[in-house]
């Protein structure tokens, strides 16, 4: 006689799909009320003051991380004028405009130097501090 495996007539009926979420037509609301008051009610009142206290310093934590993370967008035109000129101008009409032009450039390039400068003393009394600090 030859070694003969049993082979099922049918297969498996496959479980329903969805059937995770039969768990969540356990859950009530009013329920969970009342599943956390009785469990509040067997507490003691200093248990309750911790509890009180964590919650209040997670929620000052998560509430100081989202009020820092938000950063007012900075919208400012940058719109740039184009002169156009007309290609005969001469050498010297270029010189007398590039003498008019000189001043404004000067005072430009003054002007982010000395708010670079600014940013650089900002951060070196930032590194001054955490030295002094130790770190």
């Amino acid at each position: 006689m030859e070694n003969r495996v049993d082979v099922p007539l049918a297969l498996p009926v496959p479980s329903p799909y969805f059937s995770a979420m039969n768990f969540f037509t356990r859950m009530s609301p009013w329920r969970a009320y009342k599943d956390l008051r009785a469990f509040l009610a067997t507490r003691e009142r200093y248990e309750l003051g911790f509890l009180a206290l964590a919650m209040g310093i997670t929620g000052f934590l998560v509430y100081a991380f989202a009020h820092d993370s938000y950063v007012e967008p900075v919208y400012k035109r940058d719109i740039v004028y184009v002169q156009q000129w007309s290609a005969d101008r001469t050498d010297a009409q270029i010189r007398a405009q590039q003498a008019i032009d000189a001043p404004i450039k000067a005072k430009q390039m003054a002007e982010a130097q000395a708010a670079r400068e600014k940013k650089q003393a900002e951060f070196k009394k930032v590194d001054d501090q955490l030295s002094r600090w130790g770190l």
